[in-house]
């Protein structure tokens, strides 16, 4: 039996893992990371692969699993342990259990510390170990159900009693290297050197560990299956159509212009510098104003903001709202800014 393996790594050091049966087409990905996602089909694809589960090791703080969005998408069930909060979970397992994948066979070993609900997979000549046991280092336990005390158990009681020459991949790896051993790690891994439970408890408690960037955002994603803000921004962008800086700069400046301009941000910006002829509707004001001072939905509308990105999630509102013609100020008015086209001032206009 050959098995089709595929490591995926983003920027942030973030590991996941393809892993396919080659005699009958079937797959896990284990620990999805949601900017992956195209990358993870396109590797399935290319291989001939079906994707039957998505595995997560433990409920991810910093940051945001693809899981849901993949099963939703795949009719694929989400794996994780019992002890995981996140409602959209499939199937739950626990210490012992087996899941087979066509003719691979992952064993689960639960192994929390980092948090409540971490498990490892082992298979025969390799582990993924989550964020329970990192390359030269091991999951934190200072935040939400991290427990030191649990994380000295699974290591020392339960992960590093595996045979020395297993491989060991991680869910993070922040070096070139891909993985390592059980062995390489026990004789290695500095935090591994501390044997005694007193003292490792002591040095896991001593970490003065900066706090994830994105850690509220991560944690309400992953333990809910709600949607991060940029998955809000990215559906949005796909249902709407744009407009260049120059065609608005054109249009703002004809005698009967083709566009009814809205300037999205709040009072204060407005006041210091907007585009000519723009109306101000703040963007927490629009599903209320809209009716008022949108009167012909069958108007032309190009929506901005500073940055472009709180005018996407307008344009897209506006649509839903039956303005099938609104679009989006490619950029924002920063850009605009810097290139020097004109802007007006409240004052000015009164």
């Amino acid at each position: 039996m050959s098995m089709i393996f595929h490591r995926i790594r983003t920027d942030r050091g973030c590991q996941s893992y393809l892993l396919g049966c080659s005699e009958t087409n079937s797959a896990i990905i284990i620990d999805p990371e949601i900017s992956q996602m195209e990358h993870y089909l396109g590797l399935a694809s290319h291989d001939g692969l079906t994707i039957h589960y998505l595995l997560d090791t433990h409920t991810h703080a910093d940051h945001f699993s693809a899981s849901k969005q993949l099963s939703a998408q795949l009719n694929a069930p989400v794996i994780m342990h019992c002890n995981s909060p996140a409602p959209f979970v499939d199937m739950y397992v626990d210490d012992g259990e087996i899941i087979i994948v066509g003719k691979l066979r992952l064993t689960v070993l639960h192994t929390p510390g980092h948090t409540a609900d971490s498990i490892c997979i082992a298979m025969k000549d390799r582990v993924f170990t989550g964020d329970t046991l990192l390359l030269g280092g091991t999951g934190r336990t200072d935040l939400p159900t991290g427990d030191p005390e649990q994380l000295y158990d699974s290591l020392f009681n339960s992960l590093l009693k595996l045979p020395a020459d297993l491989k060991v991949y991680p869910a993070h790896a922040y070096s070139e290297r891909t993985h390592s051993s059980i062995g390489e790690e026990i004789s290695n891994n500095p935090r591994l050197q501390k044997k005694d439970r007193v003292e490792f408890v002591a040095q896991m408690r001593a970490l003065d560990l900066k706090m994830p960037s994105q850690l509220t955002e991560s944690l309400r994603a992953n333990l809910s299956g709600g949607k991060t803000v940029e998955q809000f921004i990215s559906d949005a962008r796909r249902k709407i159509s744009f407009i260049s800086l120059e065609q608005v700069l054109r249009y703002s400046q004809s005698i009967a212009p083709k566009f009814v301009i809205i300037d999205v941000r709040e009072r204060e910006a407005f006041d210091k510098g907007h585009i000519a002829g723009a109306i101000h509707i703040p963007r927490g004001q629009l599903e209320l104003r809209v009716n008022e001072l949108l009167p012909d939905p069958t108007r032309r509308i190009a929506v901005y903001c500073e940055y472009g990105i709180i005018s996407v999630l307008a344009t897209s509102t506006l649509r839903e709202m039956g303005f099938l013609r609104a679009v989006a100020l490619d950029h924002g008015l920063n850009l605009w800014r810097e290139l020097g086209y004109p802007l007006i001032e409240s004052r000015n206009e009164e």
